[in-house]
């Protein structure tokens, strides 16, 4: 569950105040890893991707967020400037505020600042929890467990399939997971064939979630 989900009604109507409403259309750059940092966005709607460059100029998927997740929020904390880009993944209504005015909005709101609170640390243990996987795990392995926890994120579940919007190439998939689109492929390629999953337009149904998870191993 996102941060915009945890907080009240009421809360949400007052961040609403503080900030500024916008849409972005389809790959729109919301903001540049460089430049300076002065406020953070809450996704509203939509789905975006955490971008940066490595020193050999390879572009990487650092994260995928979606609706009432909380983007750049450390930036202006930390470095001052942006330390990722972030793209939009189709059209995405974002709430921009500034940082000072968030700041000062939980230190005056405790359930709102419990919420973020948790979802920061949420964040810090799910990246560090993927680092250590990274040491153990194969690469099928480590794709398994990434669909298993987008789906958990944001995945429809009736009974026991669950359906989710999948808005990344392969290529960008397996940066997320740590390997390599060949990996990616023959994985979704025999999984099919085993009727584990299916996948569509931007769209993938899980259906055997317990074989996943076994092929997932310690990272499911």
């Amino acid at each position: 569950m996102g941060f915009w989900k945890s907080v009240t009604p009421e809360e949400r109507r007052l961040l609403s105040s503080l900030g500024l409403s916008r849409n972005y259309p389809h790959g729109a750059i919301i903001c540049s890893e460089g430049e300076a940092a002065t406020h953070l966005f809450i996704i509203l709607h939509g789905w975006v991707k955490v971008l940066s460059v490595t020193d050999n100029g390879q572009t990487i998927v650092l994260a995928l967020r979606g609706d009432g997740d909380i983007v750049g929020d450390t930036a202006g904390a930390t470095a001052g400037r942006r330390t990722a880009t972030i793209e939009a993944i189709g059209v995405v209504h974002a709430l921009i505020v500034d940082y000072d005015r968030f700041s000062s909005f939980l230190d005056t709101h405790s359930s709102a600042s419990q919420a973020y609170r948790r979802m920061m640390a949420l964040r810090w243990s799910n990246t560090d929890e993927k680092w250590r996987q990274r040491a153990v795990t194969s690469g099928p392995q480590r794709f398994a467990g990434l669909l298993l926890d987008l789906a958990s994120q944001y995945g429809s579940q009736a009974d026991s399939v669950v359906e989710m919007a999948l808005p990344l190439s392969q290529e960008e998939l397996a940066s997320l997971a740590g390997t390599s689109r060949a990996t990616v492929a023959r994985a979704l390629g025999d999984w099919r064939r085993r009727g584990w999953l299916r996948t569509g337009q931007r769209r993938i149904t899980l259906i055997d979630l317990a074989a996943l998870r076994r092929a997932a191993g310690p990272a499911g």
